[in-house]
């Protein structure tokens, strides 16, 4: 799976709405009596404040026509773009350091050190 540098991917919920509900004439209430889910799970999902469970993909898929790994790829995507671009992810990358790294610097401090 490719995920965009320039923008983030597509949430599942963006996807489902703007592809499946709209062209199909589905009010998020609607869906969610197909699926047999709460109201607030599909809610949440078309307003990208809930993830995409193994459940709802598998609703989805036999629903919608599609596969359940259409769905959590989608979701797959948009959680990596979110955690690469956080906090989190920058102090990582300032603090923790390859091992090709490390043992260019330990062999150069050893050979320094052996002088």
């Amino acid at each position: 799976m490719r995920i965009p540098t320039h923008r983030s991917p597509t949430h599942p919920g963006e996807m489902l709405e703007e592809e499946f509900m709209k062209p199909l004439g589905l009010s998020q209430s609607r869906l969610a009596e197909l699926l047999e889910v709460p109201f607030q799970r599909i809610n949440r999902i078309v307003n990208k404040k809930q993830a995409v469970t193994i459940d709802t993909a598998l609703r989805l898929s036999a629903l919608l026509g599609t596969s359940p790994q259409f769905w959590l790829n989608l979701q797959h995507g948009w959680d990596l773009y979110e955690a690469m671009h956080s906090k989190e992810a920058h102090q990582i990358q300032k603090t923790i350091r390859p091992f090709s790294q490390r043992r260019a610097a330990s062999s150069t401090s050893k050979s320094t050190s052996g002088r």
